[in-house]
């Protein structure tokens, strides 16, 4: 891959549409994703296999995944949060299977009711089944820079999940802000830990807008050699652990920054930014992302 080639994964319609209160069709949801595909995008979450009890907007991701269109290489990525999940998630022609934890033993405990350890044995089947059915498989590590329950995460603590994902057969590790309390020297002290070990190949930055700070945080992330990064079209999804916060970065804005920067993507602004109007318009909310509103005005 070229050094000015960035691969942007969309997660507005899981992570996103995840914690917006709008329940929506598997149709919607499903044109939606086939308008992120024609404005470029390469790399789509389309859903999570999650208990509908738990998460009742992710209901109906096989629908979603029965209609999308996508053409050879396109990449649609589903979470999986057990083998349950991935029993369903292989039934469909997803490819990439997700699984997730955290850098935060209380978080851990409070997200998915296990220990650190205990997640990564329960992923052990899930990644090695996956694999074994030619599947990718992304591991996301949430809270690498800081908790709302324990305040600030050791970058050595994060290298460690990081390091026994990869171990277990994960092929790209998201390192998620998740609060989005991080700033630049702390995505570079986190850095420093994990970069030695793995390389930058195969990690991606997922940086969280709550203080305003992601826009900073992924050039951080482009100074290291970071190329895949999470984004969000319209921001979608608030952050649950701050009131009236904004949660994911808005792709729109993540676009405008590696244009100027010079970097490549494939996925055209104006057209993201005429869709992230759209879905705004639909959820009757106000649009977070600043270029998509000078872009849209």
């Amino acid at each position: 891959m070229n050094d000015n080639q960035v691969t942007l994964v969309e997660v507005g319609l899981r992570d996103g549409l995840q914690n917006e209160k709008t329940p929506l069709s598997p149709q919607q949801r499903a044109d939606w994703f086939n308008a992120l595909v024609a404005a470029g995008h390469r790399r789509i979450e389309a859903g999570s296999f999650v208990s509908p009890k738990w998460v009742p907007q992710m209901a109906g991701t096989d629908e979603v995944m029965a209609l999308i269109q996508r053409p050879a290489g396109v990449w649609a990525e589903v979470l999986v949060p057990n083998e349950k999940g991935l029993d369903a998630a292989l039934k469909t022609s997803a490819e990439v299977m997700a699984v997730f934890t955290a850098a935060s033993e209380s978080f851990n405990q409070k997200n998915i009711n296990c220990s650190i350890d205990e997640s990564l044995e329960r992923f052990r089947p899930v990644i090695a089944r996956a694999k074994a059915d030619g599947r990718k498989v992304r591991g996301y590590v949430s809270c690498v820079v800081g908790c709302p329950y324990e305040g600030s995460i050791e970058p050595a603590q994060v290298a460690r999940v990081t390091r026994e994902l990869l171990a277990l057969g994960a092929d790209e590790i998201s390192l998620g802000d998740t609060i989005g309390v991080a700033r630049p020297r702390e995505i570079h002290a986190l850095l420093d830990a994990i970069i030695p070990e793995t390389g930058t190949e195969r990690l991606a930055l997922h940086c969280h807008d709550t203080y305003g700070q992601a826009i900073a945080n992924i050039t951080a992330g482009l100074e290291r050699g970071i190329r895949i990064f999470d984004s969000a079209v319209a921001g979608l999804g608030g952050c649950p652990y701050a009131k009236g916060a904004t949660g994911n970065v808005a792709t729109e804005d993540v676009l405008y920054l590696l244009q100027g920067q010079g970097f490549e993507t494939g996925v055209d602004l104006n057209r993201v930014a005429a869709l992230g109007a759209e879905i705004c318009r639909v959820l009757g909310r106000e649009n977070p992302s600043r270029v998509g509103k000078a872009l849209t005005a």
